[in-house]
């Protein structure tokens, strides 16, 4: 089923810098010794780009879970973390309409959204292309469309090819974990069960439903603007979580990739309050269970799902 939503995009309009800083000061005062930096960012971060009159924002914490309360408390309300993990998310809908995203020192989103309004800012003639892309999208139809399931628009989604080409321009190499949510992730999940996982056996991967699940998650890490690593994580009952797939590029194998991917998925898991991760190891990858601390746990599936006799089951206590 499609969701029709209305965008609206003016032009660029000089009170929301002020508009920023009067919210960066409210969110300053709020967080106290929590907060270590705000940025505003976005398209209404660049001077003479079109955007949504929404202002995009940044705030940097010490801790994320700890901002909740104290910004529901000036107005913002609290929306968990979209696409990407570790990210708080809040909205506040009152005369001005702002998007916060709190982050924690060191996330990478803070980089790749700075590079990216630098870039804006400074390159005319990435801000001109970037400003006909938009003003393309609001003439295609399937940009006011948002698909079951899906967290964001058309319009949203058709940005996310420039947004990368611009981050290799900028020769950004750093690692990113989120969920699967663009188009070119969700070729790149297909694409990894079908090289590793089903296409070796000549048949269709019949799991694809779990891709519009709730009771399932598909994490990809990027390097640069290149998706490195894929995990599928299926959600049990009683806390507990099961690693369905998880993969990595063979060119990318043997530099350490796959062991900081796994740790920010058990991370990740741990925010979530599940209290121990479960896989089926195949005899050629259990060396790599076994040097991130797994040891052998029954996989006790709820479902039932007939195991392979040659696979290993592996647990870890999160």
């Amino acid at each position: 089923m499609q969701k029709i939503k209305r965008i609206e995009v003016i032009a660029y309009d000089p009170s929301w810098p002020h508009i920023f800083e009067a919210e960066a000061e409210l969110i300053r005062q709020a967080l106290g010794d929590n907060y270590c930096a705000v940025y505003h960012i976005g398209s209404t971060a660049v001077p003479g780009l079109a955007a949504k009159p929404k202002i995009d924002m940044i705030t940097v914490g010490k801790d994320g879970n700890l901002s909740i309360p104290i910004l529901e408390k000036i107005g913002f309300t609290y929306k968990g973390e979209w696409n990407i993990p570790f990210k708080f998310g809040f909205t506040k809908r009152t005369e001005n309409s702002i998007n916060l995203h709190v982050l924690e020192e060191g996330h990478p989103e803070i980089e790749v959204n700075l590079l990216f309004r630098n870039r804006l800012s400074s390159n005319p003639q990435s801000l001109l292309r970037y400003a006909k892309l938009k003003e393309a999208l609001l003439k295609d139809s399937a940009s006011f469309q948002k698909q079951e399931g899906q967290l964001f628009t058309g319009y949203t989604l058709g940005k996310d090819h420039f947004i990368r080409t611009i981050l290799a321009q900028e020769s950004y190499g750093g690692q990113r974990f989120l969920k699967a949510t663009h188009p070119y992730e969700w070729q790149s999940v297909k694409l990894f069960r079908d090289t590793y996982f089903f296409g070796p056996h000549d048949i269709d991967d019949p799991y694809t439903w779990t891709f519009n699940h709730e009771e399932h998650s598909h994490l990809v890490l990027y390097q640069g603007k290149e998706v490195i690593d894929y995990a599928h994580i299926q959600f049990w009952p009683n806390k507990r979580a099961a690693i369905r797939v998880i993969t990595i590029d063979e060119n990318k194998r043997n530099q350490n990739a796959g062991s900081k991917f796994l740790t920010l998925i058990e991370k990740w898991l741990g925010r979530l309050e599940i209290k121990s991760i479960h896989a089926e190891s195949r005899q050629s990858n259990l060396r790599f269970y076994l040097k991130n601390g797994y040891t052998n746990m029954a996989f006790d599936d709820p479902e039932n799902h007939k195991s392979d006799s040659h696979d290993v089951a592996v647990g870890k206590v999160l």
